[in-house]
């Protein structure tokens, strides 16, 4: 087996276990908590009541029969991994952090005067020294890169997000995932400057796919090799609970479950959102796979076989095929 870092270190890819590959731990916007507090009702983070609290629902995941969480909040989303750290030790569950970009359309302007320490794009320089280094001052190693398009597509900014991304990829072996707009077909595209930045598109992994119930969509990514993110599962404004599970039942049917991972896209704090809003999305939340699509999903004829591969077995080899090329 390989090894692979996680906020509290280096584990063996066999210690991964069940794995949800697509969600964040706490997502915080800085200085909105300290220019405008109040936006929700309950809405500023407290640290040490924040952290057991987010402790107690990764402890719930772990309760669930999940072993590693995959956190991907990045720049600018309030990334702070120390914190993930101590409430993934407190927790007992493995939290296996990312870095990269998170924008729709242009870099960050502060971003724009990253000092070039090589002949690369110093996004590309950053993101590396995360996977190899460690974020400074931590000593917390980074596994995993996530970049992402949306409405507006291919812009000039995300392009250039996507190249970096892709070249720290191959500086590095680890794994690419993204945020699509599946709506508009968005993953298409990404491959398409993935593979023109000679990317192999077995290592990446395309965000939000199960928002799609487009099975010639879908399959296209399929075809091209990467792995479908059916990652939203929840998020039933965007794409109801019927529907989620019918497109994954689908595609196991059609012998695609080793191109699949599962997953919320959820958190345990994140001020973008009111607690409102969380009680109206009712199912958002960690747990949700455990107690209803895992037996939806087997109600509608997916193996025990298909259900380790997509929370198991995939997540293990997107890790472990990890090399520099």
């Amino acid at each position: 087996m390989a090894e692979i870092q996680t906020v509290t270190g280096p584990i063996d890819t066999s210690a991964l276990g069940r794995v949800l590959m697509h969600e964040h731990v706490v997502v915080l916007n800085p200085e909105i908590q300290e220019n405008w507090p109040g936006r929700w009702e309950d809405g500023r983070w407290e640290e040490e009541p924040g952290i057991e609290d987010a402790a107690r629902k990764l402890a719930a995941v772990k309760a669930a029969g999940f072993d590693t969480l995959v956190d991907v909040s990045v720049l600018p989303m309030g990334r702070n991994l120390p914190r993930i750290a101590e409430i993934s030790r407190r927790s007992g569950l493995n939290v296996v952090a990312a870095t990269g970009l998170y924008a729709f359309d242009t870099v960050p302007t502060q971003l724009n005067s990253l000092p070039r320490l090589s002949d690369e794009d110093p996004l590309t320089d950053l993101f590396v020294a995360d996977l190899e280094d460690g974020t400074p001052g931590t000593g917390i190693r980074s596994a995993i890169i996530k970049c992402a398009t949306d409405a507006p597509g291919i812009t000039e900014g995300t392009e250039r997000i996507l190249r970096a991304s892709a070249r720290a990829h191959r500086r590095t072996g680890a794994p690419l995932t993204t945020h699509s707009k599946p709506a508009a077909r968005g993953g298409l595209e990404q491959q398409r400057i993935f593979a023109d930045e000679g990317v192999d598109l077995e290592r990446v992994i395309i965000g939000h796919s199960g928002d799609s119930n487009d099975v010639e969509y879908l399959e296209a990514l399929i075809a091209a090799g990467s792995y479908l993110g059916m990652d939203r599962f929840g998020l039933e404004y965007i794409s109801p609970f019927e529907d989620r599970v019918a497109i994954v039942a689908e595609l196991c049917a059609r012998g695609h479950a080793e191109r699949m991972v599962l997953s919320h896209d959820t958190f345990a704090f994140n001020d973008w959102f009111s607690q409102q809003t969380m009680r109206e999305r009712s199912t958002w939340h960690y747990l949700h796979i455990a107690q209803d699509v895992l037996p939806a999903l087997r109600e509608r004829g997916v193996t025990e076989a298909q259900l380790d591969a997509m929370l198991v077995e995939n997540p293990r080899r997107i890790f472990e095929h990890v090399a520099p090329y």
